[in-house]
């Protein structure tokens, strides 16, 4: 009997150290995530903004000519010796031939259009050709350009697409996005700081962060300013941080 009653003691105090042992880890658990779930909570979003002005570093211009008549064997004899013109016209200003490269030639027969009338010109033939220069003398091709109308003055007739013929181009990106992405980071901890004083907190680690877009704009940005038109330009890009408060 008294050995009964000695287990019946035991058993019942193993019982409670497992009811107290399940208390502990029942309040335990729920404090150990609610812990984590404030903590996770005190973090702060903050956008940085990097720029720099940037000069472009290749330029693109594209002559587009045109030659019409009725004979087409002549017509391209024209245009032959209008590329002829055009090169030496860019030569003498400061082009190198390696820079200037032919394009093929268009031929338009309008007597092959099934939609024309008897209204439509006499010219039959209607040949285009574009002569691309590639340069990263951006300076000079745009001294050249401003000089293109001693070329109308020689009998050359643009095309009536011709536009704005050059495309300025900024090509080395990769080169300045490590120091911008740095520059943007530190803009962005610096607007977290200022949140943080406000706040009573200090700013710690990263917890996420998002480069954003390169975005390559015109140096002068009127209503309508094109960035390709432009030689100077301005780079921006705006990264968006998550850091840990503390």
């Amino acid at each position: 009997m008294e050995e009964q009653n000695c287990y019946c003691k035991h058993s019942k105090l193993i019982s409670s150290a497992i009811l107290a042992l399940g208390l502990t880890l029942g309040g335990f658990f729920p404090g150990y995530y609610y812990y984590h779930a404030k903590r996770d909570a005190n973090t702060v979003t903050v956008k940085g903004l990097a720029e720099m002005d940037v000069k472009a570093d290749l330029a693109v211009w594209e002559i587009k000519y045109v030659v019409t008549g009725n004979n087409v064997v002549e017509a391209q004899q024209e245009v032959d010796d209008q590329a002829d013109i055009i090169e030496k016209f860019l030569l003498k200003n400061g082009i190198a031939a390696e820079e200037i490269n032919l394009g093929r030639l268009e031929t338009t027969d309008l007597m092959a259009n099934p939609y024309r009338t008897n209204n439509d010109s006499n010219v039959r033939f209607i040949l285009n050709r574009t002569i691309v220069v590639k340069s990263e003398n951006v300076d000079t091709i745009a001294d050249v350009l401003n000089k293109s109308g001693e070329l109308v003055s020689k009998g050359i007739i643009f095309s009536q697409d011709y536009g704005f013929p050059v495309s300025y181009l900024f090509t080395r990106l990769n080169e300045i996005k490590p120091q911008m992405l740095a520059d943007a980071t530190d803009n962005a901890r610096q607007a977290a700081k200022e949140f943080a004083k406000n706040s009573g907190s200090k700013v710690g680690a990263i917890k996420h962060a998002s480069q954003g877009v390169f975005s390559i704009l015109p140096g002068e940005q009127t209503m309508s300013a094109s960035e390709s038109q432009q030689i100077n330009k301005k780079v921006r890009v705006v990264s968006t941080v998550e850091y840990w408060l503390k």
